[in-house]
């Protein structure tokens, strides 16, 4: 396996090619933004990580096709919470709380790791696959202290690639808290069918309002359809009205099974898909939002918990407490089935 440090200064607004091997291809910039851009290169597509920002995954597209959410931004920009630069395909939502911090949390959208200064980053190259890695340690004087590493796989002739992270308790005497979510945004299909290796009712609506939702009487007469069954939740047909967004929660994804699929189809036969392990994730999150500005179709979000903050996480028995030293290990496989 051939390693090769990713130096800030390697990226310029001139893009630079890092590694080339056959069809393979990694290409450093930097936007007027100021922001780095390593764009990895196949036959069958390209994934844009932000190497030194969380390592964000800004874009994706396999086969022509682009796998991320209409969004606002033209370019990521510097952000200390991740809607300061919410146009990604994908960003890490946590670590040591995540989601929607309700008014009794004390921690921020997401978390502190979604766009995080990365201290440094490297590509590890071996045959057909090359993946990015970034290393970000968190230390707080009296309190938590951990080093997160983050990766993303592309393999050569492949329509899908593994977001991976790795996180690890520094501390020599206390446990930390851990919550995380791959939280990945993609792209809004019209009349659009969602399913999953899971039985029907799974996914149950959200009941509660977080503070960022603001109803309409149409958005409650939406919600009130879907509960009376009056809407297919797996469809996308009538989900241009879901604005303000419509989210969905299944819980105990381990009474299911281990290894999971969730898809999201087209009418022309498109399919997006992801997979992972309820081991790893026992908790799938559904967030559909279509608005002038903003058009998602997040068919799955996993989880080790609901997206609803640390303290409601505490409550429901979902968060995780890493003792000293240990160290846990995630892994999302997605992108465009392979037929």
């Amino acid at each position: 396996m051939l390693t090769i440090p990713l130096h800030p200064a390697l990226f310029t607004c001139e893009p630079l090619v890092v590694a080339h091997d056959g069809d393979l291809r990694a290409t450093a910039s930097r936007y007027p933004s100021g922001v780095a851009s390593l764009r990895v290169e196949t036959r069958r597509g390209h994934v844009e990580v932000l190497p030194f920002m969380g390592q964000i995954i800004w874009g994706a597209v396999m086969d022509g096709v682009s796998l991320r959410m209409d969004n606002m931004f033209r370019e990521p920009v510097p952000a200390t919470e991740i809607t300061g630069t919410y146009g990604c395909f994908a960003f890490h939502s946590g670590l040591l709380a995540a989601g929607c911090p309700a008014p009794e949390d004390d921690h921020p959208l997401h978390g502190e790791f979604s766009c995080a200064p990365m201290q440094e980053a490297w590509l590890e190259v071996d045959g057909d696959r090359v993946r990015v890695v970034s290393r970000y340690e968190y230390v707080m004087g009296f309190g938590n202290h951990y080093e997160a590493r983050p990766w993303v796989e592309v393999r050569d002739g492949s329509t899908l690639f593994d977001i991976g992270l790795e996180v690890t308790n520094l501390s020599a005497y206390a446990p930390m808290p851990l919550q995380y979510m791959c939280h990945m945004n993609y792209a809004f299909v019209p009349d659009g069918r969602m399913e999953q290796t899971l039985p029907d009712g799974a996914f149950a609506l959200r009941r509660t309002v977080p503070a960022h939702v603001h109803p309409t009487p149409r958005w409650t007469a939406l919600n009130e359809d879907i509960l009376a069954g009056r809407l297919d939740p797996d469809c996308l047909t009538g989900a241009e009205e879901f604005d303000p967004e419509i989210v969905y929660f299944a819980d105990d994804l381990p009474r299911y099974g281990e290894d999971l699929e969730f898809t999201l189809s087209s009418p022309e036969g498109r399919t997006f898909v992801t997979r992972f392990s309820s081991a790893d994730f026992p908790v799938a999150t559904r967030w559909v939002l279509h608005n002038p500005d903003q058009k998602v179709a997040a068919f799955v979000l996993p989880g080790t918990s609901r997206p609803e903050g640390r303290l409601a996480a505490e409550q429901a028995g979902t968060l995780i407490s890493l003792a000293a030293g240990e160290t846990r290990r995630f892994l999302v496989t997605t992108g465009l089935k392979e037929s």
